[in-house]
């Protein structure tokens, strides 16, 4: 059994975790992960938001239906990261089909580069998921298909695969979603796996991972799951903490386990070494919540659709994944709910190192939540209100020197790229204290 048998006690640990004090946060243990976290740094930021202006300067804009160069015409952007230089990299085409390329553009919106082709062998392109940029410009490109990644060089010229293990079986399904790139000079990247953080290893022919921080786990586990199809499938929690991460220019990690809006910095190491902390208490979910949440997944789970290319699969295939789809849906009609809505829906680190943690919403609104920026050490920046014209969500990439990059299409549904520079009050580098005389 996987999670069938998770105890009702686990499903309400983080209720209890969110609870508060006349003096701040109540965080117990189970609120914050493992156990033991009286030797870390506790640090309260203030529960009262202090609005400040996006103010954002615009540098360049790409793409659109009527964009003057053909190379703008962008068909869906899959990808997107800035290099130490400020040049923005987009990974384009169509997820898991096989037309997929790399677009460079300089720090004024110029091309630079646009490569990649489709094809079986080694740097060509099957079903291209998700691009990785390091801080020197090399490339990393996963691709599900070929069951790897590629890495091009900062010209753009491809080095080598990188190879992930378990072999390479046409629809899988991608494992290590929202990679980032490590600051520290090293071929390595942050990623997970379930409720653990890993340090990636791709500097040799296969990938090679180390288990950096076993995160709050809110449901039982009960080990490893037996080959039996119906064993495969998750039991399904609607408003279960996600575990939201990303990697710190220091090297350590910034991520976030729980309901509470709490977030935990580590060391390289991945010992978690300070726990930041706001007393905003997590939105009660309700009857209609539960029934609204359901009905989402069982859409989401209806429209499914599988990729594939080439010869359709054998009988035997289709037949799993009828039975795969069914047991899904099942598992969505039996699901059981956490009792709160998570606080933080989204956390991001900045280039200086600044974290971005968005807030949630009522569940099913289409409007974004507010923005909190905070210093690694504490310091309570600001709050930034998103979802306007100014700022209109969350930056799909950070870069250096201020700058951010935002996705959105034009009235023919074509990709439009934005670039701008934050402003010097919501900058890490502008909010450090003055030097002592």
């Amino acid at each position: 059994m996987s999670r069938r048998n998770a105890s009702r006690g686990a499903r309400f640990a983080v209720g209890v975790a969110a609870g508060f004090t006349a003096g701040g946060v109540a965080v117990p243990g189970a609120a914050l992960g493992a156990p033991g976290l009286h030797a870390q740094e506790m640090v309260d930021l203030p529960g009262e938001d202090r609005s400040v202006s996006p103010d954002l300067e615009l540098v360049y804009a790409i793409g659109s239906a009527a964009a003057a160069a053909g190379w703008e015409e962008f068909t869906s952007i899959s990808g997107i990261a800035f290099d130490g230089e400020g040049n923005l990299y987009l990974l384009d085409g169509t997820r898991r089909e096989a037309n997929a390329r790399v677009v460079v553009v300089d720090q004024a919106g110029r091309l630079v580069d646009s490569f990649g082709r489709a094809g079986d062998g080694p740097g060509e392109f099957r079903a291209a998921t998700q691009l990785v940029v390091w801080e020197d410009g090399q490339i990393l490109v996963e691709d599900m298909m070929h069951a790897g990644y590629h890495v091009f060089s900062p010209a753009g010229e491809f080095e080598r695969m990188v190879r992930e293990g378990g072999g390479g079986m046409g629809f899988a399904i991608a494992r290590r979603p929202n990679l980032r790139p490590e600051r520290t000079g090293a071929r390595t990247l942050i990623g997970r796996s379930r409720r653990t953080i890993q340090r990636i290893d791709m500097s040799s022919e296969d990938v090679e991972d180390r288990v950096l921080v076993e995160a709050w786990a809110p449901v039982e586990d009960d080990g490893p799951r037996s080959g039996d199809l119906e064993d495969m499938i998750r039991e399904e929690w609607g408003f279960e903490p996600d575990l939201l991460f990303d990697a710190l220019p220091s090297g350590g990690i910034a991520f976030s386990d729980s309901s509470a809006w709490a977030v935990k910095l580590t060391d390289p190491s991945g010992a978690v070494s300070r726990i930041l902390r706001r007393p905003i208490r997590p939105l009660a979910v309700t009857e209609e919540m539960e029934r609204e949440e359901r009905e989402r997944r069982l859409e989401a789970e209806s429209n499914r659709t599988i990729t594939q290319r080439g010869n359709a699969p054998p009988q035997a295939v289709l037949e799993l994944i009828d039975n795969m789809t069914s047991l899904r849906l099942e598992a969505v009609e039996d699901m059981q709910f956490f009792p709160e809505v998570p606080v933080i829906a989204a956390l991001r680190a900045t280039w200086d190192g600044a974290l971005w943690v968005q807030r949630s919403t009522e569940p099913g609104s289409d409007e974004p939540g507010p923005i909190d920026v905070v210093a690694p050490d504490g310091r309570y920046l600001g709050t930034l209100e998103a979802g306007t014209a100014a700022l209109p969500d969350m930056p799909a990439a950070f870069g250096p020197s201020g700058l951010v990059a935002f996705i959105d299409t034009d009235e023919f549904d074509v990709p439009v790229i934005t670039v701008w520079r934050l402003p010097p009050a919501i900058r890490l580098e502008s909010a450090r204290p003055p030097p002592a005389p």
